[in-house]
């Protein structure tokens, strides 16, 4: 029986090089500068509200994010920690510790780069879209729950790790409510929703106020409400948790290589999570390059078995340097496709200018509210949802309704692994049944 032919690593980068000009490189300077900046606080509020400190996911995002892009098989794909990821690592740190973590994130990149050598990046595809609304939204209604905390100014030593000890603890802690924190929070998130928006603007905007709306739309809106925030609580002096006195702010240096405590013995029972971290990653990371691929037209589809091999490679890498899961992010993708992304060199540039503003301004996060970033969660979370889905269900047949309902409940009251074997059991009995 002949073995099956492997896949031929070829980063998309190797492909977009030849021909490349001036013009192509100033756009992808401009591209990656800008989602460079909206990286930022995703990266730390993604780190913070997984259980780690904030630095592990600026790391993250500058050490995978340039691997992804580098190695990737997308041409304006964007890497980093992921919001879909918040949950899971705050499971596997809650129940394993931090070190345990690393080495499954390690495991589940090598993972992910035999999925891809082995060309089985195309089944990906094949998950019914049911399973992944409903694990989806379900991650997005524990992402919010998780945020409660910071956003009222509970005084929770640590949350627990599962939906009804979550609530039972935020019930006990009403009594530790902090006014000034919920107003952070509540502004920063109405600055994030209310900013203007780049890809709402007029093409050639008429008069004054148009004009400064057009500039202003291109401040990323969570950039404005972190530095808004930030600048209230240093003036006025309000008594808000910041990542200074939770974290003693973030170094203004890269880690170096460091090795995690490993043994066979641990590694048998981070099985489950390194299995996860790789479906998780794989899903997020080919949804998202066909999210791209749709809004770029223009530029060819994404390899996704080369894509694979690329989250694979970041993942085994990067908690080498205290880095967390990363994977193929929307919002920043999204981000840099609008800014006029023509390869992965913006990605690149992304990269770089987290670099920049660590070497550079690292100090400065010190004062951050942790209420401003819960506030900024909490938008990302919402636009994490397809919360049309539930009111278009009666519009569906049984076995569709049933699947996302029951993976959407599976993911909050168990955990995503539990509820995507669950969907696919009950997908399968469905198929059968209809057979």
């Amino acid at each position: 029986m002949p073995l099956p032919q492997l896949h031929h690593f070829r980063p998309r980068l190797l492909d977009a090089l030849p021909g490349y000009g001036r013009s192509a490189l100033m756009a992808d300077l401009g591209a990656g500068l800008t989602v460079g900046i909206v990286a930022l606080p995703l990266a730390m509020a993604f780190a913070i509200a997984s259980g780690v400190k904030p630095e592990a996911g600026i790391f993250t995002a500058i050490i995978a994010g340039l691997l992804i892009s580098a190695l990737g098989g997308s041409q304006v794909q964007i890497g980093g920690p992921a919001g879909a990821f918040i949950v899971i690592v705050y499971g596997i740190v809650e129940r394993y510790g931090l070190a345990n973590l690393l080495i499954a994130t390690s495991l589940a990149g090598v993972l992910l780069f035999i999925m891809g050598w082995l060309k089985l990046g195309a089944l990906v595809r094949y998950i019914p879209v049911s399973i992944v609304i409903g694990f989806t939204n379900g991650i997005a209604v524990l992402i919010g729950l998780s945020q409660l905390k910071d956003l009222l100014g509970l005084q929770i030593a640590k949350m627990p790790g599962d939906f009804f000890s979550q609530v039972a603890t935020l019930a006990r802690h009403l009594d530790s409510f902090n006014l000034a924190a919920l107003a952070i929070g509540l502004a920063s998130l109405a600055t994030v929703v209310l900013w203007p928006k780049s890809y709402t603007m007029p093409v050639a905007p008429q008069g004054i106020t148009p004009h400064l709306r057009r500039w202003a739309s291109h401040l990323p809106g969570t950039v404005v409400a972190l530095a808004l925030a930030t600048g209230a609580v240093v003036l006025f002096k309000l008594p808000v948790e910041t990542i200074g006195s939770r974290f003693g702010g973030i170094p203004q240096s890269l880690p170096g290589f460091a090795l995690p405590d490993f043994s066979w013995a641990t590694a048998k029972l981070l099985v489950i999570p390194t299995i996860t971290i790789a479906l998780l990653g794989a899903i997020e990371s080919l949804l998202c390059a066909r999210v791209a691929d749709n809004m770029a037209p223009q530029h060819a589809r994404h390899d996704p078995n080369q894509e694979l091999m690329a989250q694979g490679i970041a993942n085994l890498v990067t908690p080498f340097f205290g880095g967390i899961p990363a994977t193929g992010t929307i919002a920043r993708t999204v981000t840099n496709v609008r800014s006029g992304a023509t390869s992965p060199i913006a990605g690149v540039v992304h990269a770089l200018t987290l670099l920049a503003i660590v070497l550079v301004a690292a100090p400065l996060a010190e004062h951050v509210p942790l209420a401003a970033l819960a506030g900024i969660l909490l938008f990302v979370a919402w636009n994490m949802g397809e919360w049309r889905e539930f009111a278009r269900l009666r519009h569906f047949m049984l076995p569709y309704r049933a699947t996302l309902l029951g993976t959407f409940i599976l993911t909050v009251v168990f955990d995503l692994t539990v509820a995507v074997e669950e969907g696919l059991l009950m997908a399968c009995g469905f198929f059968i049944y209809r057979m």
